[in-house]
């Protein structure tokens, strides 16, 4: 007891030590300097895209398929930040919203977006009962709406234009844009080549975008020539797993890129991708 009393000063001294350097740690990590990051993680053969924006707002589009997910986002995310603002879930499909079932357990969550399609799997009423347990405003994605992430960062919302409950989950899977000033992301879900088409049909320049997350894990039922005509984007980024058994992404999507000369990056070769903008140019993060 008296060596404690003795060294007692050197332990209070040590412990401000250790919160001043947790002090800085985090005004660190905070100071974003006006980007916007966009991560698509490597979460196998799935989709999971984490989003911040300048002002630190936080979205994720999709969960990808399980609680590998939450390893991925402790790579992208302070480990003392236990909160998301939004979640958006593109389609019902198991590859897209399983994850999301570890993240509403470990981290608070205020909103989420989905499509209006109903999911077959035993996760999607899961994910049902885990939204409304969270207490989480449930909010259905309509063709026009613009979530705003802070810092002149917005998600617009191209697709569903309609009641898309009875539609297959592919068929009504949200198409939105994702814009910073002069930058932005074009996010397609599942959507097959009809749904792309159609909203290039609706929407004609105003898709064109700085990067494209192909459709569908590069199937080659998605990534048409009409939608890549109008996007023109200047990269594209796969999200698929490592020698899956779907055989994505086709040769035909990859061929399609090549001739609209679009860089592509897939997580099943590189891993994470990370992707950052100042609101003028869109690069990938080292």
């Amino acid at each position: 007891m008296d060596s404690f009393r003795k060294n007692l000063p050197w332990y209070i001294l040590g412990l401000l030590f250790v919160a001043t350097l947790l002090v800085w740690y985090a005004v660190g990590a905070e100071d974003r300097g006006g980007k916007l990051t966009v991560a698509f993680l490597n979460i196998g053969q799935g989709d999971a895209i984490f989003i911040e924006s300048p002002t630190g707002v936080q979205m994720m589009i999709d969960g990808g398929p399980g609680a590998v997910v939450l390893r991925e986002l402790g790579k992208v995310m302070p480990f003392y930040d236990r909160s998301i603002d939004l979640l958006l879930v593109s389609n019902p499909d198991t590859d897209h919203l399983s994850g999301f079932l570890d993240v509403l357990r470990s981290f608070k969550v205020v909103a989420v977006v989905e499509p209006g399609t109903v999911g077959a799997s035993a996760d999607f009423h899961s994910l049902e009962n885990a939204i409304e347990k969270e207490g989480a405003r449930k909010v259905l994605a309509q063709r026009g709406q613009k979530l705003d992430l802070g810092g002149g960062v917005y998600f617009e919302i191209l697709f569903p234009d309609r009641d898309v409950s009875g539609l297959n989950t592919n068929d009504g899977s949200i198409v939105g844009k994702l814009v910073y000033g002069n930058t932005s992301f074009l996010f397609l879900g599942d959507a097959p080549a009809s749904i792309e088409e159609y909203v290039a049909y609706l929407d004609k320049e105003h898709l064109n975008v700085d990067v494209l997350k192909v459709g569908h894990h590069g199937s080659k039922t998605s990534t048409s020539e009409a939608l890549l005509g109008f996007a023109s984007p200047a990269m594209a980024v796969i999200s698929a797993g490592k020698d899956n058994k779907y055989g994505h992404p086709h040769a035909e999507v990859l061929d399609r890129l090549k001739q609209f000369e679009v860089q592509t990056f897939g997580t099943y070769e590189k891993g994470r991708v990370i992707m950052e903008s100042d609101g003028e140019t869109v690069w990938v993060k080292k």
